[in-house]
């Protein structure tokens, strides 16, 4: 049965660039309404609203949340794609960066959809992980730990909410975006590293939130059919 329904308000973090601003493209694209939670301003006029919080403030995430909401009659669906990476060895990162992944990453999403669930009887959750929320890798332990959050606190949400919230984990692996600009050469993937523009990771993220009524994405891995970080 192929995709269907109103994709309507979809609260989207980190809205404002890389797999978020594509999320909103998407969204859009299909007559939907992009609510933005960013700590910048979008530049794109496909942003139907916006509200500026960093999501290591959790506290501050569930308010905009529900500002939001409140500014534009409720939601539809929430995908959590804001993130943010410190890399390193864990005794050379410093506590604050290496804890703010976490806030940001895990913290921030969990708050995020805490504060929406109140909003979605019939709607939608998606939350980005990673697949190195699946493999661990060296000098990441704030992202690993993080993305591995991600996983766990998805599984047990699907089964928290089963039958009045979908939920589906979605695990991108590396995407062209600029989440890699400001790391050290070493840290950066190589040019010629086969990795997917954020577009067909939004592709993917609106099949999942279109599904019929009854019907639910759970998981999906999307990777470069060439990447090295999956399997």
């Amino acid at each position: 049965m192929a995709a269907t329904g109103d994709i309507g308000n979809v609260l989207v973090t980190g809205g404002a660039s890389g797999l978020g601003a594509a999320v909103v493209h998407a969204v859009h694209e299909l007559g939907g309404k992009a609510l933005v939670l960013d700590k910048a301003a979008p530049s794109s006029p496909e942003v139907a609203d916006f509200e500026s919080v960093d999501l290591s403030d959790t506290r501050a995430a569930e308010r905009a949340v529900e500002a939001i909401a409140g500014r534009n009659g409720g939601l539809r669906a929430v995908v959590t794609a804001a993130g943010t990476d410190a890399c390193g060895r864990l005794d050379q990162v410093p506590a604050a960066d290496w804890e703010r992944v976490v806030m940001v990453n895990l913290l921030g999403t969990a708050a995020v959809v805490r504060a929406a669930l109140p909003l979605l009887d019939g709607g939608r959750v998606v939350t980005i992980a990673s697949t190195l929320g699946i493999k661990a890798v060296s000098d990441a332990t704030a992202y690993c730990a993080s993305k591995f959050g991600v996983v766990g606190f998805t599984r047990a949400l699907a089964a928290e909410t089963a039958g009045r919230v979908g939920v589906t984990l979605v695990i991108p692996g590396g995407m062209r975006t600029r989440f890699f600009d400001d790391r050290e050469e070493r840290y950066r993937p190589p040019d010629d590293s086969r990795l997917n523009p954020p577009e067909r990771v939004a592709d993917a993220i609106v099949f999942a939130l279109r599904q019929p009524e009854g019907c639910e994405i759970r998981e999906l891995v999307v990777a470069h059919r060439e990447e090295g970080s999956w399997p």
